[in-house]
């Protein structure tokens, strides 16, 4: 019913209703497609965002406490590892686990090891592999660990063996045909520092060429060793463990 005013009677006011010629106000309806399609897209947005941030920090956690990955810039190791091979290092070793005798190490160089002086990457691979997301490598070198701390390593006996702390070692993982030396060494490993060799050992710039005959220049400082090879991953028809082969070592007695 209206209300009536001056003896006419005025229609009640409905929500909405405005001034004669005036438009219509209606209440808030959904949001046209586009707007809707626009906030689910920066909805996906702020999520991928938050995806793609804690990808990288646990990758450069990993990179940085557990594993990291290296690519195989040489053939001093050849048969083991080849040119081009992606390893994943254990960052673990030397750490929570002590180095082996057999262990294969990556170093950064001691000092004056490296043939060429240190590549400086773009931005770009720089920063993926600050956060372990692009192999190191051109700056690091791997080799095969023969002698810790303490030990005496010597080449070589009658047979052409290398000796650990007495003991004729035979080193199944030399690549077919290379003696185990040409170079003679006769060397205490001095403390803290451990003895290298490559497994080509007739291409490989290791501790022997690097040695002054003290074991002082040629053994390298463990506060050097970036971790242990544990693993090929790549390309995939060589992934593979890597051994230590500790029944190699495993008469060596203690320095």
């Amino acid at each position: 019913m209206g209300v009536e005013s001056h003896g006419e009677t005025v229609p009640p006011q409905r929500t909405g209703d405005g001034p004669p010629g005036s438009t219509p106000h209606t209440p808030d309806a959904d949001p046209p497609g586009g707007r809707r399609h626009g906030h689910a897209l920066a909805a996906f947005g702020r999520e991928l965002t938050v995806v793609v941030v804690v990808a990288l920090v646990l990758s450069l956690l990993i990179k940085t406490f557990l594993l990291q990955p290296f690519w195989i810039p040489s053939g001093s190791m050849n048969n083991t590892l080849i040119y081009g091979d992606r390893v994943v290092v254990s960052k673990l070793t030397p750490g929570p686990f002590e180095l082996q005798r057999g262990d294969v190490i990556v170093f950064t160089d001691p000092g004056g090891w490296l043939d060429e002086p240190p590549t400086h990457p773009g931005p770009v691979v720089k920063a993926l592999e600050f956060v372990g997301l692009y192999p190191a490598g051109d700056n690091h070198l791997i080799k095969r660990l023969i002698g810790l701390p303490g030990d005496h390593v010597k080449c070589c006996t009658k047979q052409g063996l290398v000796t650990v702390n007495g003991v004729a070692i035979h080193e199944p993982y030399l690549k077919p045909g290379d003696p185990p030396s040409m170079t003679k060494f006769n060397i205490t490993v001095p403390p803290g520092k451990v003895w290298v060799m490559g497994d080509n050992r007739s291409n490989s710039g290791d501790s022997r060429y690097h040695d002054d005959g003290t074991g002082r220049t040629g053994s390298v400082p463990e506060k050097d060793i970036t971790g242990r090879a544990v693993a090929i991953v790549w390309p995939l028809d060589r992934m593979s463990w890597l051994s230590n082969y500790s029944t190699t070592f495993d008469k060596v007695p203690g320095p």
